[in-house]
Parts: structure tokens; C-alpha cells; sequence
């Protein structure tokens, strides 16, 4: 049974009592909310999600208002994990910005069985490409567009690489747009489903792009590291791929991992494996058909 099976008026009663528990790659996050723009969120973005078990839950995230009195004065918003609310409300219509940005700090911050980078990761025939960017850099707005033409996504956010071995795991979900990003996006993909927007984030605005049903339905199948690609946009710039020294991008990609610090060795190690396994290349584009164009054509 998927997300779809709900109308959005049971999606919301269940959300409010017994809470929703949805299968995300290899994780289940059981949410709680009374927010009708969470409802909002779920229902346009997580259709394609399968439910899981009740009984059991990786994560149990609470989006709802505080409990005094700015849930009337200036309405704001919560976010609780297993009961604990670990940073401030937000304004009540970031309410399911909130949700995803709170569902990433849980995973980034919780699992260890996995190096996790901040990095998009996308598929083709197998093979992935990890792209470790900064904020600005472009990096969602390139994934955005190229898994709207038939790359497989696996995160804008979340390169979830293996321990056991040299993959990396998919953890499919809506990606992250922010301000022209938005605008860009809805012209050059025009049939892609955007959730709800939220203004005057410390992001700017932001809204959330539906992840590839494709990509929902393949989370558990992984795929082996081929690229590793720094993007940046860059407005007066045509779209060039120039190769990285392997030491420059081991130490990037260090810095770009929630949980180094963690693992100690076993991310030394782990990153030594992806940089002698991968071609490491810095990436410069202001145009999303000639990006897909070099992407299409990596070897």
C-alpha cells in the first residue's frame, strides 16, 4: 500500500492522530502533524512512498506548533524528534521545508552505518556520480535537471556510501529548489510537481521538486561510484569538465562529510576507496542543456 492510497482529507486525519509511517530507501520515518501545509507536502510529493510497519520506525519526526502561545502569535512551528526538539520554531509556513530539512539532520546525524556526505548522487546504467557542492553552487538545481531527463535519482542532499562495500545507497526524495531555481526549473521541466513554498527561509525561497517515480520504486537497488564532479554554476560561463587531482578532492570530500569525525578510520579508508575507484573532476555550467549534454557523454 503507497501514500496514492490516501485521499488527502484521511492522509491528514492520519497524519494528526496515529501518525504516517513511510518507507524512504532503506529507512521507515513515522510523521506526526497537524499542519495542512505538511499535509500539503506529503500528499503531492511522497504519493509514490510505500507504507511501513507501524510497530517500528527509524525515525519518528513531530512537525507541529509550539506549545504555548505562539501558536496564535505569530504562528510558528516545531520540529521533535523522538519527543526532543533539538533547534528553534521556525515561521508555521516553512512547516514542511521543515519536515525535510529535519528528516536529513536525522539520518546525517544518527547514521553511522554509512559515510555520509553532503552530495548529490545520480545514476545511469549502474554507475553514479557524486556531486559535493556548497550551497549556491547549483548543485540541486543540475540534479533537478538531470533526472528530469532520465538520470536516476539517488539524493540532492546525501551521498549514503556502504561500509561493506564500494557502493552507495539510494535515498530517493524531493529535491531541494531554491529561489531562481524554482522559475528555472518549472520552464525546463514543465511537468514536474513542486510542493509547497516557503519564503524568507535563511535559504531565501525554497520549494521541493517530486522525486521520479522510477527512482522511488528502485531506493533498495544501489549502484557503484564512477564520478566524482564539483559543480558550480557560473553565469558568463560555457559548461567545461576539467579533471581534479585526487588529493585535492579527497581533502574536499572530507570536508563535505557529516560524520567523518565519527568513523575516523573507516572513512579515511572509505574515501582513499572512492577517490582510487572514481574520475574526480571540477565542473563549471550556466546552462542545464549543456550540462545534461557532458553528463550523457561520461565514459
Amino acid at each position: 500500500m503507497r501514500v496514492s492510497a490516501f485521499s488527502k482529507v484521511e492522509l491528514a486525519d492520519c497524519l494528526k492522530k496515529q501518525g504516517l509511517c513511510i518507507r524512504v530507501g532503506s529507512f521507515s520515518v513515522k510523521i506526526h502533524s497537524s499542519m495542512s501545509v505538511v499535509v500539503d507536502g506529503i500528499f503531492a510529493l511522497y504519493s509514490d512512498y510505500a507504507l511501513a510497519d507501524d510497530d517500528y520506525a527509524d525515525f519518528h519526526i513531530e512537525i507541529n506548533p509550539p506549545r504555548n502561545a505562539r501558536r496564535w502569535y505569530r504562528p510558528q512551528v516545531d520540529f521533535y524528534f523522538d519527543g526532543y526538539r533539538p533547534f528553534k520554531p521556525l515561521p508555521q509556513d516553512q512547516a514542511f521545508a521543515l519536515f525535510e530539512w529535519s528528516f536529513n539532520w536525522c539520518i546525517a546525524s544518527n547514521c553511522h552505518t554509512h559515510l555520509i556526505l553532503h552530495a548529490a548522487v545520480i545514476e545511469k546504467n549502474g554507475n553514479a556520480v557524486i556531486m559535493p557542492a556548497p550551497p549556491g553552487s547549483g548543485k540541486s538545481t543540475l540534479t533537478a535537471g538531470l533526472v528530469s531527463k532520465g538520470w536516476r535519482l539517488f539524493s540532492d542532499e546525501l551521498a549514503m556510501l556502504s561500509l561493506d562495500n564500494e557502493t552507495v545507497c539510494a535515498l530517493p526524495r524531493p529535491v531541494s529548489l531554491k529561489n531562481d531555481s524554482i522559475e528555472i526549473m518549472g520552464a525546463y521541466a514543465p511537468g514536474s510537481i513542486l510542493g509547497p513554498i516557503a519564503f524568507d527561509t535563511s535559504k531565501g525561497t525554497v520549494a521541493h521538486m517530486k522525486a521520479p517515480s522510477e527512482s522511488v520504486a528502485r531506493a533498495l537497488e544501489p549502484a557503484i561510484p564512477r564520478w566524482v564532479i564539483f559543480p558550480k554554476y557560473q553565469s558568463n560561463q560555457q559548461a567545461v569538465l576539467a579533471p581534479m587531482k585526487q588529493a585535492q578532492a579527497f581533502m574536499h570530500l572530507a570536508e563535505n562529510a557529516f560524520n567523518y569525525q565519527v568513523l575516523r578510520q573507516a572513512a579515511f579508508e572509505k574515501l582513499g576507496e572512492v577517490i582510487d575507484q572514481c574520475q574526480v573532476y571540477q565542473f563549471t555550467y550556466n546552462n542545464l542543456d549543456d550540462a545534461l549534454e557532458i553528463f550523457d557523454g561520461l565514459d
